[in-house]
């Protein structure tokens, strides 16, 4: 963990081949980690790219939205706007982090963070917005899984902890 702020965690949901999106949205509709989702990202400041702010369906309740773009003019109510790793680290001022996206912003925080919670969609899905899987590079391990059988059209899923490996 780097000076000035305390865990950042990144939270997202990845399918067995990568994709993480499509079309601006998740390509697959699982409640239950909509329901992980909020309740490991209230109460803590919410780090994310514009596309993924414009994807939300306003502003999320019980969190603070910090949104990294290159874009100089953009704003939105709501919204604190830095632009770079280091300005949204500063800005949330110790508090603990959840970066939430996209594929990019995840990208740029990987090497920061202390903890990814995994949603892992046991499948291959169609999608055009993707995410290494962050395990290869060996600096993670896994602490926590709680495997989900598919039921119905519901794909068969697992919510994965990995800590980083010190």
């Amino acid at each position: 963990m780097s000076l000035n702020h305390s865990a950042i965690t990144l939270v997202l949901a990845r399918a067995r081949n990568g994709v993480i999106g499509r079309d601006g949205t998740l390509p697959w509709h699982l409640p239950a980690d909509l329901r992980r989702f909020k309740a490991l990202t209230t109460g803590t400041v919410m780090v994310m790219g514009r596309k993924t702010f414009d994807s939300l369906p306003g502003l999320l309740p019980g969190r603070r939205h910090i949104v990294l773009t290159r874009d100089v003019d953009w704003q939105a109510q709501g919204a604190e706007v830095v632009h770079s790793p280091q300005e949204a680290l500063a800005v949330a001022a110790g508090s603990p982090v959840s970066i939430i996206g996209g594929a990019e912003i995840f990208a740029l925080f990987l090497p920061l963070a202390d903890r990814i919670e995994l949603t892992e969609v046991l499948a291959d899905v169609p999608g055009d917005t993707l995410m290494p899987d962050p395990r290869a590079d060996g600096g993670w391990r896994e602490v926590g899984r709680e495997d989900h059988p598919a039921e119905g059209d519901r794909l068969a899923y697992a919510f994965v902890t990995l800590q980083r490996v010190t």
